[in-house]
């Protein structure tokens, strides 16, 4: 990934969070990426909960993936890896991400969490930032 290109996804990560915090949500999100390997999927797990970017991640696999790449229809095995975090830590767990990641474009999606064990929640923030 170029430089240019990672700043702008930062730029967007930044700004998504940012509209995530006024949702009215729970402050908590689920961020989902894709990896080619089991390895790679854990290494990514980990580096993010001991980074305190993540309270938890689960990764989940393998699954089959059909997409479209460079004008052509593609697929294989993929991980996904499914992080527990918060809006206010996204920016930078996409960044943490962005960088460790094998892929040239990878799938960094942030879903809020709009309700959800409050208990369970608590801890979610508790454990990032």
């Amino acid at each position: 990934m170029t430089a240019e290109l990672a700043a702008a996804e930062l730029a967007a990560a930044e700004l998504a969070a940012a509209e995530l915090a006024g949702a009215g949500a729970t402050g908590c999100c689920q961020v989902t990426t894709a990896t080619d390997s089991r390895e790679a999927a854990d290494a990514l797990a980990r580096s993010a909960v001991e980074a305190r970017l993540a309270a938890c991640a689960q990764v989940v696999g393998p699954v089959n993936s059909t997409y479209r790449w460079q004008g052509a229809i593609a697929g294989g095995q993929e991980w996904l890896v499914l992080f527990k975090s918060t809006v206010e830590t996204y920016a930078e767990l996409a960044a943490h991400l962005l960088a460790r990641h094998s892929y040239d474009l990878p799938e960094i999606v942030c879903t809020p969490i709009v309700d959800g064990n409050p208990a369970y929640l608590a801890w979610v923030r508790a454990e990032t930032g």
